[in-house]
């Protein structure tokens, strides 16, 4: 069995900074997730996020379909248009979901540039949802900037040793919503994967479906901790730590009721060097960038759709 550790936010942030990193070490090294409570983020700002997300997803598929997922990486997703597991090529994730990314305006000079996943947000025509959803972003960017000095606490590093790769990050505010399941052979509401970016901040409503996989176990179901994130080391950071900290596979099996979850995934910035830290040893990995090794994730996430 996986030992999935609930941790406290504020003992780093108070009383006990040593002893959370320690903790936050085992979780690193070991099952690649934990839950942590005391995160600081209000629960009107949740609550929010989801309200209007369910105000989304309710609207007709002509709605949505028009602000379908681009290039950039924002948009809404939809049902079946992901494959999650590559090593199941044939197998489409049910599930649909909406994008938001870092708010830049069109005369943005990076925009202009082309830069890549550079581009303004895609907004429905919803009262309220842009300012929840930029609130929420705001939010999950400063927790998971500052879970990187914890991590660097770990690593030896400088305190702010990844804060300049993480000024204007290709993060991704991701809103999911999984239909029951509907019985069928082979059917996953989200293919095993490990996720691309350096950490990910997940809340969900509760409705069982994620699991983990030890490395040589069987699946392990997730708890839930209401008001508590669901948070696991992404590969970028198990490149940057030379394989110190654990990316680990995880899934979404179809619910029986409708599932709902919001995902914050934290990529660097684009020209963010993703190469062994020092003191490492010798580098498993060849040194990229955060935009190249999101697009290579992203192009087979997306292979065999239109």
């Amino acid at each position: 069995m996986m030992d999935i550790p609930v941790l406290d936010w504020s003992r780093f942030a108070k009383e006990d900074r040593q002893g959370f990193v320690s903790d936050l070490a085992a979780a690193c090294r070991g099952p690649g997730f934990f839950l942590l409570s005391g995160h600081g983020v209000p629960q009107t700002v949740i609550d929010s996020v989801f309200s209007q997300a369910d105000r989304f997803f309710s609207q007709s598929e002509v709605q949505k379909r028009s602000l379908a997922i681009d290039h950039t990486n924002r948009g809404w997703a939809q049902l079946g248009s992901e494959n999650l597991d590559d090593s199941q090529p044939g197998q489409r994730d049910h599930k649909e979901a909406f994008n938001i990314g870092l708010e830049m305006a069109a005369d943005d000079p990076r925009v202009l540039a082309n830069e890549p996943f550079r581009a303004p947000n895609r907004w429905p025509e919803l009262p309220e949802f842009r300012h929840a959803m930029l609130t929420y972003f705001d939010a999950c960017h400063r927790l998971g900037v500052a879970l990187h000095q914890a991590f660097s606490a770990d690593l030896g590093l400088d305190a702010n040793h990844f804060a300049p790769h993480f000024t204007a990050p290709l993060a991704t505010l991701r809103l999911l919503h999984y239909p029951p399941a509907r019985g069928t052979e082979g059917e996953i509401g989200a293919g095993a994967h490990t996720d691309y970016g350096s950490v990910t901040l997940l809340m969900t409503d509760g409705e069982a479906g994620l699991q983990v996989q030890p490395r040589g176990g069987d699946w392990v179901d997730v708890p839930h901790v209401p008001g508590a994130f669901t948070v696991n080391i992404g590969d970028c950071l198990m490149r940057w730590t030379n394989d110190i900290y654990r990316s680990t596979p995880h899934r979404v099996l179809p619910p029986k009721r409708q599932r709902r979850s919001v995902a914050f995934f934290l990529d660097p910035n684009p020209e963010a060097p993703i190469e062994a830290l020092p003191g490492t040893g010798p580098a498993k990995y060849p040194p990229t960038t955060g935009a190249r090794y999101l697009r290579s994730r992203l192009d087979a996430t997306y292979a065999g759709t239109t």
